[in-house]
């Protein structure tokens, strides 16, 4: 996060997710960022100190993990119980080519295996026995090759598959995947076998829903393969820079879809006219397109558009009238554009966006007047924009707003005091150097507040004190570098924690970690740039959620953690120093 309030950026946002170490199985996807981030972060409930009891299955489950060495084939076991058995292996880092050898002919229906260490064709001789009963295949980021590949073309029950990053897989290999037409999602991100020529294998696939092709780079002229897919429902073709005008012509019949990415690509607003008749789109993504508030024109067509994103797109206030035809929009993402007040002007007739992304946009105090009747709204995204103190009384009716983010605006102290209403509020980020212990303190009736981002903020050791009215935090970053021990001592009090970030206050010593040991939820934790040491370690026994720790430019040693790892904290996979 660098420095005490250098946090933010100036970079294109990548849009690739994680390139190794989770599947998209297992974790949100890259693939709509824009979209996930247009609400508020899903509420988890927490109750520490107290553990759910594990079910009979749960242990039973667990039994037979422990002891898989004693057992040469779960063939015996019902198919539900040998799925459950093989997904713990997998969750745990267990599952060896050894271990894989027991399942086969369990009429698995789910091998997800994405980004799994060592996955190669030896695998696939296995994964093929499963036969009809195999619906669901993720391989992603494995060294498969066509050969492996083509072992699953008996496994005709097949309904998603998902080969992303697998570098190994040529045009030959989609051949073999050409009648597997039960499939209604197939997703090969970022792979160099899918080509215009290598996409006819996809033309079979009559039942295919959603198909992601996202960063594919040789596709370009390769959709009138897909025209007769009349199922299609999703298609991602995001960073894929070859897309053209004519792409976008041939795909204009799938009038089923709902969904289409595009972004980062070099479609035009010519382009987008051949998308007037899906009438059926409810979300387009052009974020980082050359395209211009003309396309509007095109847009207001797609009577059932909810959610579009132009992020990026290099808008200016030319245009922007046509916004005012789209009130059927539920999230509009305008960040990074050269939008002024004067746009703003055309959304107030929009009463039922739900989210609102102006991050980085020319807007003020005066353009927030345009707002106060999105009475809907529930995000709200004014980063490094000009707003201030002044055009935060325009915000005060938005009683919905759970999402609010003012990190380096000119917001100061004196204006949070017109937020205090809005008790709705779950996310609220005020990275900014100007905020104070004061403007903390106006805050205090906010106490739904699950996100709370102070992250470069001035707030000392008595501002704590305030942060005991947010009682259910998840989320907390105080990184000013005015805290001390005494200001953890608050903090040891928000028994919800699961994230906490007080990196940069170079005062905290080993105290501060007693002090947070009881705070059982945490799953993140960084501290540093402070005093800490390896005397402090011991302190973080208790955590035993604790997934990642950051202890960076501190006085502790790679060897210390590893040893704190293997001994106390068995969920702990990320770790600096490492």
């Amino acid at each position: 996060m660098g420095g005490v309030c250098s946090r933010k950026r100036d970079q294109q946002v990548v849009e690739d997710g994680m390139r190794r170490g989770v599947s998209g199985r297992y974790g949100k996807s890259g693939s709509s960022k824009w979209l996930l981030t247009s609400f508020s972060r899903p509420m988890v409930v927490h109750q520490p100190g107290l553990a759910n009891c594990p079910s009979l299955m749960e242990l039973c489950i667990h039994k037979i993990c422990e002891d898989i060495n004693q057992y040469s084939s779960f063939t015996m076991l019902p198919k539900d119980i040998s799925q459950q058995v093989f997904n713990k292996l997998v969750l745990s880092h267990l599952l060896t080519d050894v271990f894989l050898q027991k399942f086969r002919d369990c009429a698995l229906e789910d091998v997800w295996l994405g980004e799994y260490p060592g996955v190669q064709d030896s695998w696939m001789d296995v994964i093929s026995s499963q036969g009809t009963s195999l619906l669901s295949v993720d391989l992603s980021g494995s060294d498969v090759t066509d050969i492996g590949l083509g072992l699953l073309k008996e496994c005709s029950s097949l309904q998603a598959l998902t080969f992303n990053h697998c570098e190994n897989i040529s045009e030959i290999g989609l051949k073999h995947i050409s009648g597997l037409t039960n499939l209604t999602s197939l997703s090969f991100k970022k792979s160099a076998a899918i080509t215009a020529e290598g996409m006819c294998a996809f033309s079979s696939l009559i039942n295919l829903e959603k198909l992601d092709l996202e960063r594919c780079t040789g596709i370009h002229g390769g959709f009138v393969h897909i025209k007769g897919l009349s199922k299609l429902e999703s298609l991602n073709i995001r960073c894929c820079k070859c897309i053209t005008d004519l792409d976008l012509k041939a795909i204009s019949g799938l009038n089923n879809l709902k969904e289409l990415q595009i972004s980062n690509s070099n479609v035009t607003d010519f382009g987008l006219s051949y998308l007037r008749g899906l009438h059926k789109l409810v979300m387009l993504n052009l974020e980082g397109c050359n395209v211009t508030a003309g396309c509007l024109d095109s847009i207001s067509a797609l009577v059932a558009l909810a959610f579009l994103n132009l992020g990026r797109c290099g808008l200016t206030d030319d245009g922007c009238d046509k916004f005012s035809g789209l009130e059927s929009l539920k999230v509009l993402n305008l960040a990074f554009n050269n939008i002024t007040d004067a746009c703003l002007v055309h959304l107030k007739g929009l009463t039922n966006l739900e989210s609102l992304n102006l991050d980085s946009c020319k807007i003020g105090d005066e353009g927030l007047a345009n707002l106060t009747g999105l009475s809907l709204l529930k995000s709200l995204e004014l980063s490094d924009t000009e707003v201030g103190s002044s055009g935060l009384r325009h915000l005060s009716g938005l009683t919905h707003l759970e999402t609010l983010n003012l990190s380096f605006t000119l917001v100061t102290d004196s204006g949070l005091k017109k937020l205090s209403g809005l008790t709705a509020l779950k996310s609220l980020n005020l990275d900014a150097r100007q905020i104070t212990d004061a403007g903390l303190s106006a805050l205090t009736s906010l106490t739904g507040l699950v996100h709370l981002d102070l992250f470069g903020a001035r707030i000392s050791d008595t501002g704590t004190n305030y942060l005991r009215c947010f009682k259910n935090l998840q989320s907390l970053e105080i990184c000013g570098g005015g805290l001390t021990d005494a200001g953890v001592k608050n903090i040891k009090d928000l028994p919800s924690l699961t994230l906490l970030n007080l990196s940069q206050n170079c005062n905290l010593t080993n105290k501060s970690l007693e002090l947070i040991s009881g705070l059982n939820a945490l799953v993140s934790l960084n501290v540093s740039n402070s005093n800490i040491t390896n005397d402090g370690l011991p302190y973080l026994k208790p955590l035993k959620n604790l997934r990642s720790l950051s202890l960076e430019s501190c006085k502790v040693t790679a060897a210390e953690i590893k040893k704190l790892q293997s001994t106390a904290l068995p969920n702990l996979v990320s770790f600096r120093p490492e």
